[in-house]
């Protein structure tokens, strides 16, 4: 009897523009949210030079309007009805908290799924707008309907939170900090294939704090941390990362993409309860009674539309 295959997870390697495109990329960045912009007086007085263009790009942030994030999806190698779904579902699980929608689209998509070979990545946030579009922005190789449920949880939200601007957690220095730089050179070089430089890159090299628009301390378990073995730290203890959105991602990502706070009215009309039995001093309605903010009363019948009564409040105030 042949024994099944374990399955294995993998390891999201986070996708960066080619080099003539970071500068253009910072400029759309900015101009979609300009809070992008890193702090030019703190770069300054750190390095005590005039940050060039170039720099400027590298530590721009990604993220999108905050008036509400609506992308268009589509899948480039037509996966069937039933999974194009679940992953959609698992992408807009981040609209538990943010202002954030994607939508399956066959015109223009902004968003490009396969899962061709290559791995889990994503392209960070507005650089989406960038690649050509007959390329995938993210890629989720080999996901089908068989694929393990926390592998959605655990990847579809992960790389859908890079395509919504966030970096890697792990990636913040008080988490590199404690990892081994020849262990991790060693490991990530036999299970993912990476040169050294490509694992100090994507590793071994912390954002600048300053420069990161994040939550206030280290998250090991946030959904964009991944795990890290207790075999390449200094400790020997795990960093354990993030096996969905935990309750730090959604309440950072409802700041940076906040929804819509509905106004309501100072006073609410009130309703008087139609058909008042006679003899308790109130008048009877044929209908619904309601005391409107300016002190009227207003009757109507029961069938009025929220939208017609709403219009009628506000031509009283």
């Amino acid at each position: 009897m042949t024994k099944a295959k374990e399955f294995v997870p993998g390891t999201c390697t986070p996708k960066v523009l080619e080099d003539n495109l970071l500068v253009p990329a910072a400029r759309i960045a900015r101009e979609h949210n300009a809070a992008n912009m890193p702090p030019m007086e703190h770069i300054y007085a750190h390095t005590g030079m005039e940050p060039t263009e170039e720099f400027i790009a590298v530590v721009t942030s990604k993220y999108w309007k905050t008036d509400g994030v609506r992308l268009t999806v589509g899948f480039m190698d037509n996966p069937p009805k039933a999974l194009r779904t679940r992953i959609l579902s698992h992408m807009n699980a981040w609209n538990k908290t943010a202002n954030v929608q994607f939508v399956e689209s066959d015109t223009d998509p902004q968003v490009r799924i396969s899962r061709g070979k290559g791995g889990y990545w994503s392209y960070l946030g507005t650089d989406i707008l960038l690649i050509d579009k007959d390329k995938q922005t993210m890629n989720l190789e080999g996901f089908t309907m068989k694929t393990p449920d926390s592998e959605f949880h655990r990847v579809v939200r992960h790389e859908t939170g890079h395509t919504l601007g966030c970096p890697h957690e792990h990636m913040r220095k008080k988490l590199v900090d404690r990892i081994d730089p020849a262990k991790a050179i060693k490991y990530f070089g036999a299970t993912q294939g990476w040169s050294p430089e490509q694992v100090r890159r994507q590793v071994l090299t912390p954002l600048d704090p300053s420069t990161i628009k994040a939550t206030s301390v280290a998250d090991e378990n946030s959904i964009m941390c991944y795990h890290i073995p207790g075999g390449l730290t200094k400790d020997g203890k795990p960093i354990l990362g993030g096996t969905d959105i935990d309750a730090s991602d959604y309440a950072f990502m409802g700041k940076v993409y906040p929804k819509p706070k509905h106004d309501t009215p100072a006073t609410k009309p009130h309703l008087d309860a139609g058909h008042a039995p006679p003899g308790d001093g109130h008048h009877q309605c044929s209908g619904f009674c309601w005391h409107l903010p300016n002190g009227t009363r207003f009757e109507a019948d029961r069938d009025i539309s929220l939208q017609q009564l709403q219009m009628i409040i506000e031509q009283t105030r």
